[in-house]
């Protein structure tokens, strides 16, 4: 353990909040339930933003912003979204301030808002009242815009990155001529998050279509991706949804046709948020601290010299300079920590618990030999490598760590995925062997619904690539055609 970092078998909860906070990640902030996101954590959601950001405009996206503010009389124009959103929604009522008799200040009560005014917890409504004026024509469509924003869910139970009442996303939300459009764009979204989950995160994901219970409050159907961490609970990744016609219909989004008819615009919302970063943490790190995927790292590769005297500092920090450069032009990441305030022992502990990918540790007798010492992250193992050609070694290591990574958490999640045929199985398999649980299920919301009650367990997805198999359901005994993926989650 680390710095005071509590084992993950011993309390995986607080594991997980101590080494957010102790690898300066972010903190908790004076209003309940936020965040402070801090430079290192930070620094993981714009190399993210990034990539997906590149990874939308490939497949034709533009970004563009919404106001956070939407008025209130909006959320009652598409029934089930305002379900689904009411108990979550924070509202503005008033806008000015003043100070009392007493020097307080309070709200001004001349200075109420004609109509409330709610913090957007997603954009759907806003993006669609805005759609009716910019779609006339067939010729209008397709519209395949993303933001970037902040939204607000008030939430009771918050634990940072994975559920807070602020947190950072994107979402998209898109215009098309016929349902078979939106479909296709649902589905190539969602394919794009699980490339960036699997080749990025190094996080295996199962794609599935969420069940009539989970789907999105206004949608008719909802893709994700699900992922298992490391204490056997599954994580929802992302999220795409083909919304129908619903949100058209309630902005009265009209467009003429090829045929020349009048007919309503189909739809698709998508999105992914900093909850990605809690993913990361929980999936791959251990009791030492983080382990990032070096993909996704702030700093791939920290160099650190070990000497007594300024001349060996200064001929070691020759040798990195260059080597440095030769990093950097593979567009790899390097941190040379010089500094003198630090041992070098408390250095190193320092990047393991920040998870950099691969340390470098060079001292006078290493120069003389011409060679220094890799230590990985991820196997936590040293070797001692010739300085020439470190560039090109050092760049095949990352791949290798990346690839490592992926595959344990892929090995993970195979070891605790279970088939069972009954309900007393699994309930056991649930309490001795958390995990996905793959079963049978008649199909209905209330069968769906008595197992949660019952055992904190959901579906999290019917996985697309399903085989169809004849079977019956854990609970009522009723014909099934496919397994579904249950477990616990976050």
């Amino acid at each position: 353990m680390s710095k005071g970092v509590v084992s993950k078998d011993e309390d995986y909860s607080q594991w997980y909040n101590d080494l957010v906070i102790k690898a300066d990640m972010a903190e908790y902030s004076p209003v309940k339930g936020c965040m402070i996101i801090k430079p290192y954590g930070y620094s993981i959601w714009e190399k993210m933003q990034a990539v997906l950001d590149g990874m939308f405009k490939e497949t034709g996206h533009v970004n563009a912003y919404f106001p956070m503010m939407i008025p209130k009389s909006f959320f009652s124009k598409e029934a089930s979204h305002v379900e689904g959103f009411a108990k979550e929604c924070a509202v503005v009522t008033h806008y000015r301030l003043k100070t009392d008799e007493n020097g307080q200040v309070v709200v001004d009560e001349t200075a109420k808002l004609e109509e409330e005014l709610i913090l957007r917890p997603t954009s759907e409504t806003i993006i669609w009242n805005t759609y009716r004026g910019w779609i006339q024509s067939y010729r209008d469509l397709p519209i395949l815009v993303n933001q970037w924003a902040n939204v607000v869910r008030w939430e009771m139970r918050t634990r940072l990155f994975l559920r807070t009442t602020e947190f950072l996303w994107q979402e998209g939300h898109t215009a098309h001529a016929t349902a078979e459009e939106a479909i296709a764009e649902t589905e190539q979204m969602l394919g794009v998050y699980a490339d960036f989950a699997e080749n990025w995160m190094g996080l295996p994901v199962v794609k599935g279509k969420k069940t009539a219970n989970e789907r999105f409050a206004g949608a008719l159907d909802t893709y994700c991706i699900e992922a298992l961490m490391q204490d056997g609970k599954a994580l929802q990744a992302g999220t795409s949804h083909f919304l129908g016609q619903n949100f058209a219909k309630a902005f009265d989004v009209k467009f003429t046709n090829k045929e020349n008819k009048l007919d309503f615009v189909w739809a698709t919302s998508w999105g992914v948020s900093t909850r990605l970063i809690g993913a990361l943490i929980m999936a791959h790190s251990d009791d030492a601290g983080l382990v990032l995927p070096p993909k996704l790292a702030p700093i791939q590769v920290v160099v650190v010299p070990i000497y007594k005297h300024e001349e060996e500092l200064e001929n070691i920090s020759g040798f990195v300079k260059g080597l440095t450069k030769e990093l950097k032009a593979k567009g790899i990441s390097v941190k040379f920590d010089n500094r003198d305030t630090h041992r070098p022992g408390a250095k190193f502990a320092e990047y393991e618990l920040k998870g950099v990918p691969l340390r470098v540790a060079i001292g006078s007798r290493d120069m003389q030999n011409g060679t220094v010492e890799l230590a990985r992250r991820d196997t936590k193992t040293k070797e001692t490598v010739n300085q020439a050609g470190l560039a090109d070694h050092i760049e095949a290591l990352l791949e290798e760590i990346q690839q490592n990574i992926y595959q344990k958490a892929l090995n993970f999640r195979t070891a605790n995925t279970t088939e069972v045929d009954t309900y007393d199985e699994f309930k056991r398999m649930l309490d001795e062997q958390p995990g996905f649980i793959s079963a049978h299920w008649d199909g209905t919301p209330e069968t769906e619904q008595q197992i949660k009650d019952e055992t904190k367990a959901t579906i999290r997805c019917i996985p697309l690539d399903n085989k169809q198999e004849a079977g019956k359901c854990i609970l009522t005994g009723k014909p099934s055609s496919q397994r579904v993926l249950f477990a616990r989650a976050y």
